[in-house]
């Protein structure tokens, strides 16, 4: 009897939620998902506003 191949299927769940998560992100944008963009990339005039830290 031959022994299961786990790096195979974790790498096909991967693969899977992978792809799962790619679509997810596709049907956000193409419905305008403007909210989430936004959150993501933070403008540079944020990153200006902030006190730099000292080392």
């Amino acid at each position: 009897m031959a022994k299961p191949n786990y790096q195979f299927e974790k790498r096909q769940r991967e693969l899977e939620k992978k792809k799962k998560k790619e679509e997810k992100l596709a049907k956000r944008s193409a419905t305008g998902g403007s909210r989430e963009q936004v959150a993501q990339e933070p403008s540079e005039d944020a990153e200006a506003s902030q006190p730099a830290r000292p080392n």
